[in-house]
């Protein structure tokens, strides 16, 4: 992942470059093509998305519940809430995703607080609708 590419993402705004120098440590870049399900709703969850480029539909039982793009972010209520995943996502463009894993979204929410306030704010705002 390149530190210069998370200055677009709302996510990590304000974060100084050694700070984005961390994140892009932690999250490694994946292309995927159109229709590719990266989360399964109901399944167990294994990683944490950032949306660089492209857009995702969000979906559960089956019903569109969002199209996110660049800089929306997905994955981290199953991960903090050490459930299962609550919606399914599939991307509807081809897609450049930051991924990380369990223990590197811990380690980001630990050592970056503002960050964590963000991701919390969007939990909040996302189990509303």
């Amino acid at each position: 992942m390149d530190a210069k590419s998370l200055e677009r993402v709302p996510l990590f705004a304000g974060l100084s470059p050694k700070e984005r120098e961390k994140v892009a440590r932690w999250a490694d870049t994946v292309d995927l093509p159109a229709g590719k399900h990266l989360l399964d709703e109901g399944r167990l969850p294994h990683e944490f998305f950032v949306i660089v480029d492209g857009e995702v539909e969000v979906l559960h039982e089956e019903q569109r519940l969002a199209t996110l793009g660049p800089g929306d972010f997905f994955g981290e209520i199953a991960l903090i809430e050490h459930g299962r995943r609550t919606a399914s996502v599939v991307t509807t463009t081809p897609t450049t995703l930051a991924v990380m894993s369990p223990a590197s979204f811990a380690a980001m929410r630990r050592e970056m607080a503002e960050v964590a306030l963000r991701i919390d704010d969007a939990i909040r705002e996302r189990m509303e609708r």
